[in-house]
């Protein structure tokens, strides 16, 4: 079969070869925003006078019958037509006859596939924002019943000092909100149109880009025709964003995990986000946390392969490009998959108080309240610290714990200490005079979860 391109061969390439060369095994997923794109051009064709009306008319009739089609899945693509764009266009002129070839006036497929990618990438980058917020609408709500339920903190998987539980997810909400940012953000780059740069050089057809940006729902169009079909910065900075997002998950979904386990049980997940064993009939897995902290790697893999692909390309458009989509799609099905998992995992999760807060009572991370209850007494820190952790090494040596010494051994150790140091050691005191700014005092708290509301309803108008 003759290739659209085809004129100036005099051989065709056998199977195997136009196989491993097609794209369409995976481009097929932008018919709707290839269909989008080319409603646009033609539309600006017809306004700048390059094509009769009739015949814009004619074309557009046929590409809505294709998006109709496409719609019902009653669209059957073929490998000989290589990608979606030639795809489309044997369809359009099998629909209409040969006016449809004319719709190829003034463009590439270069600046057309980059133009199917900034809508794919700009459609589904709104969609992951909303799923982020969602989330963080999740994190939210559990952290408002638990502004006073205790949890150890720690540092280096060790027990540091008690925090409340609401300060430990709004850490999280926190992060969610700047990958949020960074999605936000990179609309300014993602938003700009492509389309009518040609092939490199622009056209010698007299287009209106602008017009057919705007037709689009871009903000401005690329002023370099290089520049243009050769840019992948907008897919490497979305998956740059998407790699740190799912970094912070996969952060959580570790806790989530040994939060879950009997060696800690301060969480249960629900059984829609569990498996069981096909042995061990006990088994409760967390294994959708694990998939998403494992499907992290395949998003850090895609921004590295892109990042390799484009590294030695010289300018224009290179075949090497079209390595640059299925790393973009699977980035896109895993983050909206992980974050609506996710929300999920964290709106039904069992929070269990009475393990967190006997964990607290059974821990030295009241420790450093001593450090500072002597420094407030005019100790140096110093000196407080060398003292605490004598008085700790007595407790462990004893088998006990600082609320469970005698007084003597605080006489002892110290003049300074005065008996209602029991009181200043109770892990709610602890976390309440916490009350530095973005600390895990119960007031701070209070006030970030304010913080945290007006983000959501801030974001929600925007």
């Amino acid at each position: 079969m003759t290739k659209l391109w085809g004129g100036r061969f005099t051989k065709t390439a056998e199977e195997w070869v136009d196989a491993f060369g097609a794209s369409i095994g995976f481009d097929q997923a932008l018919v709707d925003e290839d269909i989008e794109g080319s409603l646009a051009h033609v539309t600006m064709l017809g306004k700048c006078g390059i094509l009769p009306a009739e015949e814009v008319e004619q074309i557009k009739s046929g590409l809505n019958i294709l998006r109709e089609k496409a719609k019902k899945g009653e669209l059957e693509f073929s490998v000989s037509e290589e990608d979606i764009h030639l795809n489309l266009e044997k369809m359009l002129i099998d629909e209409i006859g040969p006016v449809g070839g004319k719709l190829h006036t003034g463009r590439s497929r270069n600046d057309q596939v980059a133009t199917d990618m900034h809508l794919y990438l700009r459609n589904n980058t709104k969609e992951i924002m909303s799923a982020v917020k969602k989330l963080q609408e999740a994190l939210y709500t559990q952290a408002t019943k638990h502004v006073e339920t205790l949890i150890p903190g720690y540092t280096h998987l060790q027990r540091a000092q008690p925090v409340s539980f609401a300060h430990h997810l709004l850490a999280y909400f926190w992060m969610l909100e700047r990958d949020y940012g960074r999605y936000e953000d990179s609309f300014k780059r993602l938003n700009i149109s492509p389309l009518g740069a040609g092939a490199l050089a622009g056209t010698t057809f007299p287009i209106d880009r602008a017009y057919a940006a705007e037709l689009l729902g871009f903000d401005d169009i690329y002023h370099n025709s290089l520049d243009a079909v050769s840019d992948r910065d907008f897919i490497v900075e979305f998956l740059s964003a998407s790699s740190m997002l799912m970094m912070h998950l996969s952060r959580l979904c570790e806790e989530l995990i040994l939060w879950s386990t009997q060696e800690f049980q301060f969480i249960e997940m629900d059984d829609s986000f569990a498996t069981g064993s096909s042995i061990m009939p006990q088994k409760k897995n967390p294994d959708m946390a694990e998939l998403i902290r494992g499907k992290t790697g395949r998003v850090y893999g895609n921004l590295f392969s892109l990042l390799t692909t484009l590294k030695g390309l010289p300018l224009a458009y290179n075949k090497d490009m079209q390595e640059d989509k299925e790393g973009m799609f699977d980035t896109v099905e895993t983050v909206k998959g992980s974050l609506n998992i996710f929300a999920g995992m964290i709106e039904t999760m069992t929070v269990n108080t009475d393990k967190m807060e006997k964990a607290v009572h059974q821990d030295f991370s009241n420790a450093t309240e001593l450090a500072d209850y002597l420094a407030t007494k005019g100790m140096p820190f110093r000196q407080a610290h060398e003292v605490v952790g004598k008085l700790v090494l007595v407790a462990i040596q004893k088998g006990v714990f600082l609320l469970d010494l005698p007084f003597s051994d605080y006489q002892e150790a110290s003049d300074l200490f005065e008996e209602n140091i029991f009181d200043v050691l109770h892990p709610k005191t602890v976390v309440a005079r916490r009350n530095s700014a973005g600390g895990t005092g119960f007031d701070q708290v209070k006030k970030a979860l304010e913080k945290a509301e007006h983000a959501l309803t801030f974001s929600s108008k925007a």
